[in-house]
């Protein structure tokens, strides 16, 4: 598979994912705004960490498409769905009986990306991602828990505490 056809299958489904988390959660302008702040400073941090790997031969991709070694439109999954989709549930379970699964996003979310990209690049080798050292474990993970923790900082300070409903008495 190519770009194109990434583009093309993946990005609207992804899409469709952040438009429905959106519609249920309805949530304000501000903390929609924040999310896809959030989201960006994933992706972004994401994007040059890749770029550093590749420089410094920890990993790279084999894909059709790639731009400065990049596979830019992959970067649309943290943006939307690993930054922006989860800091939106973070923010709504937070407060309640749900409190549960937002601890679990918190931590989870960083070890299920590196998981899948050490699954996907170590062990049966069926991802487009090639680690190229024996330090791209390491390194990966800290990506993961610094992209993730950082876009999280970005979400967390551009959102206003949400109050919960109180009733009057």
């Amino acid at each position: 598979m190519d770009m194109q056809l990434y583009i093309l299958h993946v990005v609207p489904f992804i899409l469709l994912i952040y438009l429905g988390c959106l519609l249920f959660l309805r949530p304000s302008r501000t903390v929609v705004l924040a999310s896809l702040l959030g989201g960006l400073a994933v992706a972004v941090l994401n994007a040059l960490v890749d770029l550093l790997a590749y420089s410094a031969h920890w990993w790279h991709y084999i894909i059709n498409g790639l731009v400065f070694s990049l596979p830019l439109p992959f970067y649309i999954t943290p943006l939307l769905i690993y930054g922006a989709t989860v800091y939106l549930l973070i923010w709504r379970f937070w407060r309640g009986r749900g409190h549960w699964f937002a601890l679990l996003l918190l931590i989870g979310i960083p070890i299920l990306g590196f998981v899948r990209d050490l699954l996907g690049a170590a062990v049966t080798h069926s991802t487009y991602l090639i680690w190229d050292s024996r330090f791209a474990g390491p390194l990966d993970f800290g990506m993961w828990l610094l992209m993730f923790y950082a876009g999280y900082v970005v979400f967390k300070r551009l959102t206003p505490i949400r109050e919960e409903a109180t009733l009057a008495k």
